[in-house]
């Protein structure tokens, strides 16, 4: 299947990067979001970055006036419908995500495959709530879209090779590097990650270090770009709790016990840079440690 036409579901920090390299790399993009706000200012977001890109040479000024005028934006969901391949970025909630995907199939092309950009959400139950589980699958963006060269592709039990091949496509198409995984509890990258994460919240609940030490000491001592407190505040941790009761529920093993404190944290509203106070405090001039 030759895709051409792309619609995304969400309008958010990874619906608009979606946007973004979409368009760039020659997709049609039909962009819809339940909030004109939010749609304008991703497109804010989009020309910001897109100006980044120009200013250190990294696409031309022509590329974004051509990347832009392809991207089109709606608040009517429907209006997807006829697109070759739509993108769900909405948030990590699958009863919300089953509502967007049952709203959407009266008004599907018969060729349309459905995706998903779920960290961790079944692929297959969430495809078994559709019309055409054989065409559903996992298309997971890493965070910044624009910067990030992995997208996880996901099969669910009954994706089909033909869909498999054409997401594959559109991933080479993006110059970006596709890693196949296997449709089980937050497959490669957050398998991987967030326990990491969720113990580095055990070690400052424990009182082994503080914020600033445990940062330094994964930078420093592991060479990470980023220390797993730090990456936390950057990922959302109401995102990383939900991961890590989406392992801890469908592995049934307690080592994937979400921390107290990752719970506390979330139950107080601090869920990181979106609400700016997580394990740090960026309100101010330069982010300062919370504990």
């Amino acid at each position: 299947m030759d895709i051409q036409t792309i619609g995304i579901v969400g309008a958010g920090q990874m619906g608009n990067g979606i946007a973004h390299v979409m368009a760039l790399a020659g997709y049609d993009v039909t962009m819809t979001d339940v909030s004109t706000d939010a749609l304008e200012a991703a497109m804010a977001t989009i020309t910001g970055n897109m100006d980044r890109q120009v200013s250190r040479d990294k696409i031309t000024a022509q590329a974004q006036k051509e990347a832009l005028a392809r991207i089109h934006t709606t608040d009517s969901l429907i209006k997807l419908g006829p697109s070759d391949l739509i993108i769900e970025a909405a948030t990590e909630r699958e009863t919300v995500k089953q509502a967007i995907f049952e709203d959407l199939l009266p008004h599907l092309a018969p060729r349309t495959i459905l995706t998903s950009n779920t960290s961790s959400i079944s692929i297959t139950r969430l495809a078994s709530r559709t019309d055409r589980p054989e065409k559903f699958m996992g298309f997971h963006f890493m965070n910044p879209v624009p910067v990030m060269q992995l997208v996880e592709l996901i099969r669910g039990i009954a994706t089909d090779a033909e869909t498999f091949d054409a997401c594959k496509k559109v991933v080479d198409r993006l110059g970006k590097t596709a890693a196949s995984a296997e449709d089980f509890p937050a497959f490669i990258v957050n398998r991987i990650l967030m326990p990491m994460i969720n113990e580095a919240v055990y070690t400052l609940y424990e009182g082994v270090g503080n914020v600033q030490s445990i940062d330094s000491s994964m930078k420093l001592g592991a060479n990470h770009p980023m220390g797993p407190l730090e990456l936390a505040d950057f990922i959302g941790l109401d995102t990383c709790l939900a991961i890590m009761n989406v392992l801890h529920d469908g592995l049934a093993d307690t080592k994937y016990r979400p921390c107290p404190l990752l719970t506390k944290y979330v139950e107080a509203g601090w869920l990181g840079r979106k609400s700016q106070r997580g394990f740090y405090d960026y309100r101010g001039d330069s982010p300062v440690p919370t504990r």
